[in-house]
């Protein structure tokens, strides 16, 4: 008798696809904003409240639950991959998940469909992620950065300076959120936030240390909604 492993396999037992997962009672296509919206109108009605809902609800759970986050966006993705929304969802689950390699191909899906570049920084952090901070570097010096509205300029920065760490070059990661004029200023929003927690994290990189410390008390005492753990960090320095 032949070794059943050299028997053709019968397209049952191939991979199953994972079972699409419910979308809760109370979330539909409407809880998207109307860009998204109008984008699944392209759809068929029902397709398109049906990869609405996954959307919905994949939205909903990315920061508690990214996993099952993602496998709404996979069931999206299968159904309307041509959609751009569903491609950004599908990225930024998987960026969630810490599937970098492919939340970058979504990414470069996403703009290719949309034509829109206010992923760059997240691209160039998928770089990072996958230990390439020479490609994040040529992501951000691209004729596309140079375009980039002052806030997602503000994130590209942030992953440039955690690009030059990554290569040892701890000074120049300093100076180059040292550029950033809104470092030092008095506005307090969560891109400044997140440009002062990357900060102290560079001094401390850097060798500065008290320097460090002091900017991190700093976010901590500005960021009132938690979108950095400036906070846990600043209570832990001070309990040892």
């Amino acid at each position: 008798m032949a070794d059943s492993s050299s028997r053709p396999r019968s397209p049952q037992s191939g991979p199953r696809r994972t079972p699409e997962p419910e979308i809760d009672d109370d979330v539909t296509w409407f809880d998207l904003d109307r860009a998204a919206r109008s984008e699944l109108r392209s759809l068929p009605k029902e397709m398109a409240e049906r990869v609405g809902g996954h959307l919905a609800m994949a939205g909903l759970l990315i920061d508690t639950d990214p996993q099952t986050a993602r496998t709404h966006a996979e069931v999206a993705r299968r159904l309307a991959g041509r959609v751009a929304v569903v491609r950004e969802a599908s990225a930024l689950t998987a960026y969630a998940c810490g599937d970098f390699d492919a939340a970058l191909a979504e990414l470069r899906a996403y703009r290719r469909l949309s034509g829109d570049q206010s992923h760059l920084p997240l691209m160039a952090d998928c770089e990072r992620g996958l230990g390439r901070p020479e490609k994040a570097l040529a992501l951000a010096a691209s004729p596309e950065a140079r375009v980039l509205p002052a806030d997602v300029a503000r994130e590209l920065r942030i992953v440039v300076s955690g690009a030059r760490s990554d290569l040892g070059q701890h000074d120049a990661a300093v100076q180059i959120l040292e550029q950033d004029a809104g470092l030092r200023s008095g506005t307090v929003d969560d891109s400044l936030i997140r440009l002062r927690y990357a900060y102290a994290d560079a001094l401390a990189a850097a060798g500065r240390s008290d320097d460090a410390e002091v900017w991190l008390a700093k976010v901590a005492a500005e960021d009132v909604s938690g979108v950095t753990d400036a906070a846990d960090r600043v209570e832990g320095v001070t309990t040892d």
